[in-house]
């Protein structure tokens, strides 16, 4: 953590930098912030929605899509950039010293501005439900939680990333399969689907997934809908600490051993 704070800078303009590359040199710029989520929206209510007709608990299939869209895109996009910070890396790495945990951490930082700025569209996409669409938004005191929402999903993305990251530079046919275990992990987490419709006596299999409280909770937050317990929000916490401590110990003990091999 001091190192952390000596080297605030260099984080600062790594964000900077991560943020504007991404949409220098393309049409439309930093509009993709917001296209990117829309057309996944678009997607998950047509394939999901319309043409398997996959319950949404009453809630309208564009919100509830937009939830889960909002969740898992920063879940994934943040795993699988940490995922990949030494192979993205490597000759930085080996050119200066600088705490190696900087960059993953970087990582998650450019991603929650992205969350942040689709969150103000969902808002507003909520807003004009509610005016123009008389559509029943419950918001409950569970909306409070919200940051500690994505606290959570931000320390698992990090900690599983980090665990990763040591693994796919060891190990470099391990890298062509991260992408590929996210895509089959959205299948296990109640993105598409509600857990209110699996049965009663499996739903317990969805909850060993630490993710699938936080999307319930986020749900429930705002239309009263969703499936969890406090116990299963504390699972989830208690799973992301153990997670973070273990991915950042293997992190910055592999980390070097790993460079000489590089």
């Amino acid at each position: 953590m001091r190192e952390l704070f000596l080297y605030r800078n260099l984080l600062a303009r790594l964000v900077r930098k991560q943020f504007l590359v991404n949409y220098q040199q393309t049409i439309l710029g930093p509009l993709w912030i917001l296209l990117q989520p829309v057309l996944t929206l678009i997607t998950f209510v047509f394939v999901f929605g319309n043409l398997l007709g996959i319950s949404t608990s009453g809630i309208p299939p564009v919100l509830f899509y937009f939830c889960s869209v909002l969740l898992w895109n920063y879940y994934s996009e943040s795993f699988a950039d940490v995922a990949f910070t030494f192979i993205y890396h490597e000759e930085l790495f080996r050119k200066v010293y600088f705490p190696r945990v900087v960059i993953p951490i970087s990582y998650l930082c450019t991603h929650f501005l992205r969350t942040m700025v689709q969150l103000v569209l969902f808002i507003i996409v909520l807003a004009v439900y509610w005016i123009f669409y008389d559509t029943p938004v419950n918001i409950t005191n569970w909306v409070f939680f919200i940051p500690f929402v994505f606290i959570i999903i931000a320390g698992l993305s990090l900690g599983l990333g980090l665990i990763f990251s040591v693994l796919a530079g060891k190990y470099r046919d391990l890298a062509n399969l991260i992408h590929l275990i996210i895509r089959l992990a959205m299948f296990i987490t109640p993105v598409i689907y509600p857990v209110s419709s699996i049965r009663a006596n499996v739903q317990w299999l969805v909850h060993i997934n630490p993710l699938s409280p936080l999307f319930e909770v986020f749900r429930y937050a705002f239309f009263g809908e969703g499936i969890f317990t406090p116990l299963q929000l504390l699972y989830s916490t208690s799973f992301m600490i153990v997670i973070l401590i273990t991915g950042t110990y293997i992190f910055n003990r592999q980390g070097q051993k790993l460079m000489d091999v590089l």
